[in-house]
């Protein structure tokens, strides 16, 4: 059982006590020890009542809750998340089944059953708080044996537990099942796209619909593309930005381990951004009479600009990249057709100088319009620039993955990573309130999408080469596309 005694308090006085961690008063700083005959580096660190330090076994300790005691949430949330960074959550659960049974003597004959009780109810809430916020962890197949065992274990030991305990296998069970469908509709849904771009290779003549066919109203497209960004989002576990950064490394501040890495619906998101973007450059450039090519650029400003009211930053800015991208941005006689002034509102918004400066202000301001409005409401929606926000937490994840000198746990950069992946999971917990356009998110998903060789090509054939470089780059994709076709 975890006991604290400070070194001093703020005015640097000794205080001594043997109760739990649930006892200490969180107001005081200073430096609490497992036990007055410990070495002081076995602690946490508080500072004004903040946890800022501690080394791995006292924070699994703090993690474990008692008859009487039970770790404050933001602290689960905070230490299941970064944890992984120095312990695999398989060993993790290990750990905390083992205090577990220790703490309460289950292997023993004799146990406190009034004690239990109380302990089995708060440690059934861990378990709870855990799988429906990190289900994918029980993907492991280590992590649930050892739910199922020590769910088992005490509900044999004390059989009011046992209704709590199927609760959260049955839950779980649910939610890695709904995670498993999704994940098998992107997998047909790729398919799906794959089949069509072999399609529209076979036969370029059969494909002459575009997308102001499909769905003539921007504000329209701007809603199915939140539908998109919504359900994708929805699907990423909040573990998946932790995990997407785990290296391997033989200096003992670094964790030293790798393990599967379970991110296929980050990846997912971010393959969802290059899609966008290539596709709206592939629909530009697809078109051979340079007015069509104009009034597609426009449409998708229109689009872009629908998505900026709405909160979808992701889609708007998936938008302004491709019609920044090369082949179509050197397409000067289409622009020339092209009203700019609302094309450099844009731009000025998701203008990258000074880290984005802008386009954080237009994100805050669009958060706390989401704070005040109803539920199901669309100003509820906020939807990040998703590469931005993984940057950000890249660099959060460095400091967290690093130990400070006495080599605790840095657990001040573990409250920083939590609060921003807190926001995450508001901004992604919000239900689409439009109503869904089958055949445009049919096409915005599967419809081909040119490679850049062939966007540079297709972009030459619609407007000719200028320079000596652009000459050369024609001739040379060419001769590649001449090869292919051989």
């Amino acid at each position: 059982m975890l006991k604290f005694v400070t070194t001093s308090n703020s005015n640097g006085n000794i205080l001594n006590t043997n109760n739990n961690s649930e006892s200490i008063d969180r107001t005081l700083n200073g430096l609490y020890i497992l036990d007055p005959n410990e070495n002081p580096t076995k602690a946490l660190v508080y500072e004004n009542g903040n946890l800022v330090s501690g080394t791995l076994e006292a924070c699994i300790q703090h993690l474990v809750p008692t008859a009487e005691y039970y770790p404050d949430r933001t602290f689960i949330f905070a230490f299941l998340l970064s944890s992984r960074l120095f312990i695999k959550p398989h060993q993790l659960l290990h750990e905390i089944c083992q205090t577990c049974i220790r703490q309460q003597r289950l292997n023993s004959s004799h146990i406190d059953r009034t004690s239990l009780i109380k302990f089995g109810a708060n440690f059934m809430q861990l378990l709870s708080e855990w799988t429906e916020t990190f289900a994918y962890d029980f993907k492991d197949e280590r992590m649930m044996k050892h739910l199922r065992d020590i769910t088992q274990k005490l509900s044999t030991a004390e059989h009011t537990l046992k209704k709590s305990a199927g609760q959260i296998i049955q839950g779980l069970i649910r939610k890695l099942s709904t995670l498993e469908k999704y994940e098998d509709v992107l997998v047909r849904v790729n398919m799906a796209a794959s089949e069509r771009m072999h399609a529209l290779r076979a036969n370029p003549a059969s494909f002459q619909v575009n997308i102001m066919d499909i769905c003539p109203q921007p504000h329209v497209l701007a809603q199915q593309l939140t539908h998109i960004e919504l359900e994708r989002l929805t699907n990423i576990g909040p573990e998946e930005f932790v995990q997407s950064f785990i290296k391997e490394s033989s200096d003992g501040k670094h964790t030293k381990f790798q393990d599967t890495k379970r991110t296929r619906n980050l990846e997912a998101y971010v393959e969802w951004f290059n899609r966008l973007s290539y596709l709206v450059a592939t629909e530009v450039c697809m078109h051979i009479k340079k007015k069509h090519r104009a009034k597609l650029i426009e449409y998708f400003i229109d689009v872009a600009r629908e998505c900026f009211n709405i909160g979808n930053f992701n889609s708007l800015m998936a938008i302004m990249s491709g019609l920044n991208m090369c082949p179509v941005g050197r397409l000067k006689k289409t622009w020339g057709k092209v009203n700019m002034d609302k094309f450099e509102i844009l731009e000025h918004q998701m203008d990258p100088t000074s880290n984005f400066t802008t386009y954080r202000q237009s994100l805050k301001a669009g958060m706390q319009r989401a704070l005040s409005a109803q539920e199901g409401a669309c100003d509820k929606i906020v939807i990040p620039f998703f590469s931005l926000l993984v940057k950000d937490l890249y660099f959060l994840n460095e400091g967290c993955s690093n130990k400070v000198e006495n080599g605790h746990i840095n657990f001040e950069k573990f409250w920083q990573l939590a609060k921003q992946v807190t926001e995450f999971l508001t901004w992604k917990n919000v239900d689409c309130p439009y109503p869904r356009e089958r055949q445009t998110l049919n096409y915005l998903l599967t419809a081909p999408v040119f490679s850049e060789n062939s966007l540079h090509l297709a972009s030459f054939e619609s407007e000719n080469p200028e320079s000596d470089m652009e000459k050369e780059q024609y001739k040379s994709l060419k001769l590649q596309c001449e090869e292919v076709n051989k």
